[in-house]
């Protein structure tokens, strides 16, 4: 299932700050325009963040996928990489329902966000930098529209460089290396290999480091709730 046009804004499918058709990037707004002419029940757009603002866990990914999420317009949706990153999410707790790489699958987020550093679909999966830089703008936002965001799982080189960018740290200070953790004021920044099937063919990534990537979210979540829970029981409060 696509949705495209004037029913994919209303589905929420478009982000408002981004719009259908950004002009910032002239090299996507072509490539966004040949697909649309080539196939015009898919998405073809900007794809929007997917999981509650709420969220304490956001996870950046690098660009929509030409057949993943800008065929279906949600992130990590219809390629292999999503296979690998939901079934990840719902094993420790982050997603729940059925994943089936289709809108109407019913998946749902919990705790968690995802997000890219570039928002529409480059050729060969490789956007040039003034396209991250173009882009940051819209990370730093949905950055700052999460009040209690915690974590941020970054996968891969460009997605952890442009957070980083974002945040206003150095990148010296900030290195990028599969399974660091970065402390940044009251963020833990979180390196994994991005999860794509061609990391996974060679052996760059496998599902196991993967998975401890996000053990580790979890283990570092479920710490800081830790005391707030001690806390409201301690007052005779309740927790849910």
């Amino acid at each position: 299932m696509s949705v495209d046009g004037p029913a994919a804004c209303a589905s929420g499918l478009i982000d408002t700050k981004v719009g259908r058709d950004c002009p910032r990037c002239p090299r996507l707004v072509a490539f966004r325009q040949s697909w649309r002419g080539k196939q015009p029940d898919w998405h073809n757009a900007p794809v929007a963040s997917f999981g509650p603002v709420g969220a304490r866990l956001l996870i950046v990914g690098l660009a929509p996928g030409l057949q993943g999420a800008n065929r279906t317009g949600r992130p990590f949706t219809g390629d292999y990489a999503g296979d690998l990153l939901y079934a990840t999410l719902t094993r420790y707790g982050f997603a729940a329902g059925e994943y089936a790489a289709r809108l109407d699958d019913g998946l749902r987020l919990i705790d968690a966000r995802i997000t890219n550093a570039v928002r529409c679909v480059p050729p060969e999966n490789k956007p040039v930098g003034e396209e991250i830089k173009q882009c940051r703008v819209f990370l730093k936002a949905t950055i700052a529209e999460m009040p209690e965001l915690a974590a941020i799982v970054l996968l891969g080189r460009i997605a952890h460089d442009s957070t980083v960018a974002a945040l206003g740290r150095s990148l010296a200070a900030v290195p990028f290396g599969h399974g660091a953790q970065h402390v940044l004021d009251r963020l833990t920044l979180f390196d994994s290999y991005h999860c794509s099937r061609y990391n996974t063919n060679t052996g760059v990534l496998t599902p196991d480091m993967f998975r401890k990537v996000f053990a580790a979210v979890r283990r570092y979540l479920d710490a800081r709730s830790q005391p707030a829970t001690a806390a409201a029981l301690s007052s005779g409060g309740k927790t849910g």
